[in-house]
């Protein structure tokens, strides 16, 4: 398509004997085209000088101006040292005379424009760069480099901040440059050599392209934007800026660099800069404290500004007043701090991909998304307008009738209208964004709660590390009247004023917390509704709060997506982790998530025992298939890969059942085939079994060990054969022969229960052929009850239960009745793991009676039921009196029972008759054998 086919507006010139002259200038041009250009040298002098300077030229880049655009690039990137500062200038003019014009014409979009003029100050950038750090390669200044490291300017580059990172550059736009050098380049003794030719290069690079000269200005450029810029070089090395960033970077820093952009000089070695700054700009926890540090810094803007007070047009900046372009960039920016750690989605540098990512991951109401999107676009074209006229780096309003009438006639409009226009959209800019970053003050004027809670606790909560600083008792402070309204209408107040208290006391810190609960006042109801009825699940809380991020995350109450899509999903959070420490952590946390996430569902009766009981195995077999191979692969570093067929994880007791609770430990074993392979091949090798060995300890202390995010699991690996006694890790021959002929009749009940979870399939699949081989052989029934009567009796003697409430141990309790399943899998010679299962084979095998199969079922699943919501509530057995209201509903809503004395003669009858009908079917053999 044309030019001019492609026209949707035209301007008007405010000076008619201005257009007219530049209409005369370009004699070629007739129809919209000499429209085009009259409006705009009547309304624009800068654009009126350019195209009397570059007549020539413009019509036949007005003839195909993506052709024409393309030709200066390209005239650019060819320019010799010699002449590239004119090439730089004529470049400049025609682009930004091609982009006027196509921009106030509609020929092309806001970000089409922009990117025209992101994509000259790259190559002006790199093409200056390259002119200058060659002067210093020519000159023997830069030590070691010749011609051939030119292209990539010796080891330097260049970062394009702000707009020119985000490819937005504006009409008349400073350029926001960082410098670095790649120090790693250049041997210790010529490093300051290094440094110092590198800053005479910036310096004469910064000079090539802002110095005014006869044929104008490229850009003029800042490097203000560096570390410390008062104290440090123009350029620095990549070292000294991570150092600064790590230990003394700010929140405006960190949201610099969301749009931060390696655009000259290196560009492999600036993205990996960016890359090592990624954990400082995108924090790993939702950041709701980057919120108040940037109402800070847009409140101190304004204040140096002048910029306060209500919006009134004559004067307004578009740029940092109220409703104004920052304030839209701020906002998207603050969002993309607060989750861009845990949701990558949202590292997108530009401000409309920002808003658009945003709402599509539902960080923001869509709508609140297409409003500042449509404004961010409007505000831009004033300010571009504004611009045009003079070629000023300026972002205010006219103060005069006849300057509004001017920049009405730039963009083709009446003044009124457009004043209207930009008034209307200022106003809703300011209405959608301050609300974010500036909340109701009336909010945290709320009525006191009527409650009247005891004023030692209210008083001892200054003295606790969360409420240590200054910033976070402020925000506290705002906070503090919800939360004790909230707990005010709780069913127990002063009940849940100690969980809270607490929850509070165990925090580390509060800033972040408190933000997040600020912006998210929901988050509050959650809080009481867990402090108030799970003291482990807030004691977890006050320790991990971040896990708090996964509740606004966005699917915290979708459907639970299964073991396979849960052990995919870990795999790829941990792969771009180069670092094993850090693997293993981001497992920890991202386990956390989920494991508080099967906890708060359960609490809130959105799933129930049954259904908690599998979740937390899935997630627990998840980490385990996803960290192994990652355990392998470290290991591989130094002993080489594993020798012969690898190793598997068999998964024992609740593991192996697929079913835990929220405090279980792993029931683990390891078996590996060397398949005759005697070592490994690596720089350490070892032989078969004490790589195995080896690794196994490896596997155990990557779960268990306690690192800054806590620890994974405990482990428990005394189901192995020979128990403690034996090797940590089994080879797959051992572990048939000692199932064969070795193992004693318990552990062949433990086998019942084996399942294969996480390692090498091949293995598994060979352990899993084993494991049915030796529970399908045909068994003394006399033999199998007197070994079970007898480990009954042992089990009683060494654990008597803790009382009433012990739904684990005693008669006819969850041990006793999953021995007679387990008893009967083998009677029967069954191979499936469950409880119903084994019932159903000593049903099969003539042992047991439909009724007592039923009070059996009916005995396990109350007391299971029972076991899960102690396990949640707290690390004992439950307790009427030590368990507040909360957790006694959660019981009662749990088991189906009306109150707790019912439930506990429950319990108690049908684990009495269930523990009677144990004691008679040991005594017995099945039928057809008595």
């Amino acid at each position: 398509m044309s030019f001019t086919s492609r026209i949707t507006r035209l301007p008007i010139p405010h000076d008619p004997d201005r257009g007219a002259e530049a209409r005369a200038a370009v004699p070629e041009l007739s129809g919209d085209l000499a429209t085009l250009v009259e409006g705009a040298g009547g309304s624009a002098p800068y654009l009126k000088a350019l195209t009397e300077k570059e007549a020539e030229w413009l019509p036949g880049a007005l003839d195909d101006p993506e052709a024409a655009l393309d030709a200066v690039f390209a005239a650019v990137q060819d320019a010799a040292p010699d002449v590239v500062a004119n090439v730089l200038r004529q470049a400049k003019r025609r682009v930004a005379l091609l982009t006027a014009l196509a921009d106030l014409a509609g020929v092309w979009p806001l970000m089409q424009v922009t990117g025209a003029l992101t994509r000259l100050a790259d190559l002006a950038t790199h093409a200056a760069m390259r002119a200058c750090v060659g002067n210093e390669i020519r000159r023997g200044k830069l030590p070691g480099a010749t011609e051939d490291d030119l292209d990539r300017a010796g080891g330097m580059v260049a970062l394009a901040m702000g707009k020119m990172g985000a490819g937005e550059l504006n009409y008349s736009s400073d350029i926001d440059l960082i410098c670095l050098f790649d120090e790693t380049r250049f041997d210790e003794d010529d490093w300051h050599e290094a440094r110092a030719s590198f800053v005479r290069a910036t310096r004469k690079m910064a000079a090539m392209l802002s110095d005014m000269t006869a044929e104008g200005y490229v850009f003029r450029t800042d490097l203000r934007l560096r570390p410390d810029p008062s104290v440090t070089p123009v350029c620095m090395s990549m070292a000294a800026a991570e150092t600064y960033y790590e230990s003394l970077g700010r929140t405006w820093e960190r949201a610099a660099y969301i749009k931060a952009r390696a655009c000259a000089g290196d560009i492999d070695a600036g993205e990996k800069f960016l890359k090592t700054l990624r954990p400082f700009v995108f924090r790993k926890h939702l950041d709701f404290a980057a919120i108040q540090d940037a109402h800070d810094m847009r409140l101190r803007i304004r204040e140096h500004k002048g910029l306060g007070g209500p919006i009134t047009l004559p004067g307004h900046n578009m740029k940092l007043g109220r409703g104004g372009i920052r304030e839209i960039e701020f906002f998207t920016q603050t969002r993309q701090l607060i989750a861009g750690g845990r949701d990558p989605d949202l590292r997108v540098r530009g401000t409309l991909d920002g808003l658009e990512v945003l709402a599509r991951k539902e960080w923001i109401p869509g709508h609140a998304a297409d409003v500042l999107a449509d404004h961010y676009v409007a505000h831009r074209e004033v300010e571009h307008r504004l611009q045009m006229i003079n070629d000023a780096q300026t972002h205010d309003l006219p103060t005069s009738d006849d300057g509004f009438a001017r920049l009405a006639c730039l963009m083709g409009r009446q003044a009124d209208a457009l004043k209207s226009d930009i008034h209307r959209r200022l106003t809703e800019v300011h209405e959608v964004t301050e609300s974010f970053f500036a909340p109701d003050p009336q909010a945290s004027q709320a009525e006191p709660p009527a409650h009247a809670f005891n004023p030692e606790i209210l008083d001892r909560w200054k003295s606790y590390p969360a409420l240590r600083s200054a910033r976070a008792v402020e925000i506290f402070d705002r906070l503090r009247p919800d939360i004790l309204d909230r707990l005010g209408r709780t069913a127990k107040p002063d009940e849940a004023l100690l969980a809270l208290d607490g929850f509070l006391a165990g925090l580390p810190a509060g800033v972040q917390l408190f933000s997040l609960f600020e912006a998210n006042p929901q988050l509050i109801d959650l809080l009481v509704d867990i402090v108030g009825t799970s003291p482990a699940l807030a004691a977890h809380l006050s320790r991990n709060s971040g896990v708090f991020d996964a509740v606004i995350g966005g699917d915290f109450f979708a459907e639970w997506p299964g073991m396979a899509a849960l052990r995919d999903e870990l795999a790829a959070r941990i792969a771009p982790e180069d670092d094993y420490e850090r693997k293993l952590d981001s497992v920890r946390r991202w386990a956390k998530e989920w494991h508080f996430r099967i906890g708060v569902h359960h609490l809130r009766g959105l799933i129930d025992a049954d259904t908690a009981g599998r979740q937390y195995a899935d997630l627990a077999e998840a980490c385990l298939a996803a960290l192994y191979p990652v355990v392998v692969a470290q290991f591989t570093i130094k002993h080489g890969p594993p020798p012969g067929r690898g190793a598997m994880v068999l998964g024992m007791g609740s593991m192996g059942a697929a079913r835990l609770n929220a405090t279980s430990d792993l029931d683990l074993i390891v078996i590996y085939d060397a398949a005759g392979v005697e070592s490994s091949d690596g720089r350490r090798p070892l032989a078969a079994r004490a790589y195995y060995a080896r690794l196994t300890q490896a596997m155990v202390t990557a779960v268990t060990a306690q690192m800054a995010e806590g620890r994974l699991y405990e482990i428990d690996m005394r189901l192995r054969p020979s128990g403690t006694q034996g090797p940590v890790a089994t080879s797959l021959a051992s572990f048939e022969n000692y199932q064969k002929n070795e193992a004693w009749l318990w552990e062949h009940l433990a086998l019942t229960r084996a399942r294969p979870v996480a390692g090498e399939t091949g293995v598994a699949e060979d352990v899993e052929k084993v494991r049915r081989e030796a529970l399908t052989v045909s068994r003394d029934a006399a033999g199998v009850l007197k070994d079970v009567r007898d480990m009954r009796a042992r089990i009683a003697a060494a654990k008597p239960p803790a009382g009433p409430w012990d739904a684990k141990l005693g008669k006819g309790r969850l041990q006793d009745v999953e021995l007679v399943a387990q008893a009967g899998a083998l009677l029967g010679g069954g191979t499936e793991r469950t409880v119903e299962a084994g019932l159903a084979c000593a049903a099969e095998a003539g042992w047991l009676e439909n009724d007592e199969i039923n009070a059996l079922d009916a005995a396990h699943a109350l007391c299971w039921k029972v076991q899960a919501v102690s396990k949640l509530l707290s690390d004992k057995a439950f307790d009427p009196d030590a368990t507040g209201e909360g957790g006694c509903a959660m019981m009662l809503r749990e088991t189906g029972f009306d109150d707790l004395a019912a439930l506990e003669r429950a319990l108690t009858d049908c684990t009495a008759g269930a523990g009677q009908i144990v004691d008679k079917v040991l005594e017995r053999l099945p039928r057809g054998l008595e």
